[in-house]
């Protein structure tokens, strides 16, 4: 059943995105790559320290479909990084995957109907640092999210976009189950979950200035059973441009999600960076 749904989600992205330039002006590609490098070089350093090196790579594409009074959105998120301190191994620092596909159907109304795809997991292993010896706590799709909603969405803005509707939300899993396991059956380790609640999502675009960006998503999302607990996950950027290539940026991420951990995770990066606007 985990296989099929992934499969047909895959398919089902594959689809939304364009295989070959459209012949009419409708589509609305964009595509940028880049990559974040930080090092530090030390050789008879009195003051101590010790050499280390940073780098993340990040990449963005959207491909957007326009022929009213059908409007397609699709998204593509993809950022990871390693970091090396002195002879330590590398250690991975950022590792995300994300796939979204928005149809909506403009009925001439504020708000219109829509139905969404989103696909969320890691690019590579996960760690856990801190512990003793350092445990691995995730790989590729272990965990996969996979997220269908049904709803109403408000897309008359360029600068904020907002939807909410009926989620269903598929946790699939391989050897960390813990991500799936439904704490109902403690005699049972199940490596798939299935849960149905209301999700929200919104998203802006704002320009602060001819070269600064504001970028923001807020997803919400909590099951019928505990309508009194939601996941969230906030991740905020500011992007200045130097110039064609060079790039600063500020990220801050807050996540809470109770099966991952029970208290509230923060990730912030300052990150100077090469740039290249594929399309």
């Amino acid at each position: 059943m985990k296989k099929l749904l992934l499969a047909l989600s895959l398919l089902f992205t594959s689809f939304l995105f364009p295989q070959t330039d459209s012949t009419d002006n409708m589509w609305l590609y964009s595509a940028v790559a880049g990559i974040n490098i930080n090092q530090i070089a030390l050789s008879n350093w009195a003051a101590g320290g010790d050499n280390a090196i940073s780098w993340t790579f990040v990449s963005n594409a959207k491909a957007d479909y326009k022929s009213l009074p059908w409007i397609l959105k699709n998204t593509f998120k993809l950022q990871y990084g390693r970091t090396k301190l002195g002879s330590d191994d590398y250690r991975t620092n950022d590792n995300e995957l994300y796939l979204e596909n928005v149809l909506s159907y403009s009925v001439g109304l504020v708000v219109d109907p829509f139905f969404s795809n989103s696909v969320r997991t890691y690019v590579s292993s996960g760690f856990d640092y801190k512990a003793e010896p350092v445990k691995k706590t995730a790989d590729f799709f272990d965990p996969g999210y996979i997220t269908q909603s049904i709803g109403f969405t408000y897309n008359k803005s360029k600068a904020i976009t907002s939807r909410i509707g009926i989620g269903f939300q598929e946790t699939i899993t391989n050897v960390y189950r813990q991500y799936a396991d439904d704490p109902e059956t403690p005699f049972e380790l199940e490596s798939f979950r299935l849960d149905t609640g209301i999700e929200s999502v919104t998203n802006s675009e704002i320009t602060l200035d001819d070269n600064l960006l504001f970028t923001s998503m807020l997803r919400l999302f909590s099951t019928f059973k505990e309508l009194d607990v939601w996941d969230v996950r906030w991740d905020n950027t500011i992007s200045a441009k130097v110039n064609k290539y060079i790039t600063v940026n500020i990220n801050v991420l807050t996540v809470y999600e109770k099966r991952q951990s029970p208290k509230t995770q923060l990730k912030e990066a300052l990150q100077l960076g090469i740039v290249y606007t594929i399309f």
